[in-house]
């Protein structure tokens, strides 16, 4: 009998190779990258949050349909590291306490899915690989194990940036509905004390205004307090 040699196998051709470039963990964390600069570079040149901080949106359309193309914008604005604070006073200065404080949240819980899924499809694969320091496994584990609770205390605490919590969640193995929950539970006593203070800025010296700025002065230094401390303690 003869030896039968086995076929070689066809080498991928162009496409497919090129193909696996561009799905590769490093290619999509680049074009992440990518997206989030030209995100901020656009808020800087165009200047989006003039749209929704100046009532045009309550020019355009009146009623509920204004609170919800405002939450709309407020959700890309943050995609675009528009600050959440000037949005949530804008909300409480066009739509008062309870619709601006509607149309804050969800923009807030909008924004932050956006943001969660690019990190997630774009990002995780690359930046997992990264994950090697101890805190950084410790951080990882916390939100992976503990997703809910561990994002609801990172909204709650006022020091920790909206972008990075959200990217945070989307690296580790948190699950999506978990981190929406947490996300609009966690941010409503820090967006209702900015939104009342929109919502009463006109008068300053009234009761709301006082306790809710008082809320924001109070939470802003005991955040600081708690950051100075751990950040003492990794020094020592």
């Amino acid at each position: 009998m003869l030896d039968t040699v086995p076929a070689a196998r066809p080498s991928p051709g162009l496409a497919v190779r090129c193909t696996r470039v561009l799905l590769s963990p490093w290619s999509r964390l680049s074009l992440l990258v990518a997206v989030l600069v030209g995100a901020a570079t656009a808020m800087l040149l165009l200047e989006p949050q003039r749209l929704v901080t100046s009532g045009r949106l309550g020019e355009l359309s009146g009623g509920a349909t204004a609170v919800v193309l405002f939450g709309l914008a407020y959700g890309l604005c943050t995609v675009a590291f528009v600050p959440r604070p000037l949005l949530n006073l804008a909300a409480g200065a066009l739509f008062g306490a309870q619709a601006g404080l509607a149309a804050a949240l969800g923009g807030t819980v909008l924004g932050a899915g956006i943001s969660f899924l690019l990190g997630r499809v774009l990002g995780q694969d690359a930046l997992r690989t990264l994950v090697r320091g101890r805190w950084l496994r410790a951080a990882d584990g916390q939100l992976s194990r503990h997703g809910f609770r561990s994002m609801l205390a990172l909204r709650l605490f006022p020091g920790v940036p909206f972008a990075a919590a959200n990217y945070c969640a989307a690296v580790s193995r948190m699950g999506y509905p978990a981190f929406l929950v947490a996300t609009g539970l966690g941010s409503i006593p820090n967006t209702a004390a900015y939104v009342v203070a929109g919502s009463e800025a006109s008068s300053p010296t009234s009761p709301a205004f006082l306790a809710a700025m008082g809320f924001i002065v109070l939470t802003g230094a005991g955040g600081a307090v708690v950051a100075w401390r751990r950040r003492h303690r990794l020094g020592g």
